[in-house]
C-alpha cells in the first residue's frame, strides 16, 4: 500500500469518526432533561468536532486533488478522531 493510499484511508477514517462524534454530541445537546451546563458542553463538543471534520475534509481534498499528503499527520488524525469518538460515546452513556 502506498503512502498516498494510506493517507487517504486514514483521512477518511478521521472524517467519519469526527462526523459520528458530532452527531452524538448534537443528539446529546438536543436532549432536554439535562442541565444547561451539560447542554452547553455538548454544544461545544459538537462545534469543535465539526470544525475538525471540516479540516480533515480539506486535507482529504488536497491529498486527492493535488497529491500532497503527510502519512504521519493523517494517521495521527485518524487515531485522535477515533479517541474523540470513543470519548463522546462513553460520555453519552454517563449522561
Amino acid at each position: 500500500m502506498s503512502g498516498h493510499t494510506l493517507s487517504v484511508l486514514a483521512l477518511c477514517v478521521a472524517l467519519l469518526a469526527q462526523f459520528w462524534s458530532a452527531g452524538v454530541a448534537t443528539g446529546q445537546f438536543l436532549r432536554k432533561e439535562q442541565s444547561a451546563l451539560a447542554q452547553r458542553s455538548w454544544l461545544a463538543l459538537a462545534i469543535a468536532t465539526l470544525i475538525f471534520a471540516l479540516q480533515y475534509a480539506y486535507l482529504l481534498e488536497m491529498a486527492v486533488s493535488t497529491g500532497l499528503y503527510d502519512v504521519r499527520q493523517a494517521v495521527l488524525a485518524a487515531v485522535a478522531s477515533l479517541v474523540v469518538a470513543a470519548a463522546a460515546f462513553g460520555f453519552r452513556r454517563l449522561a
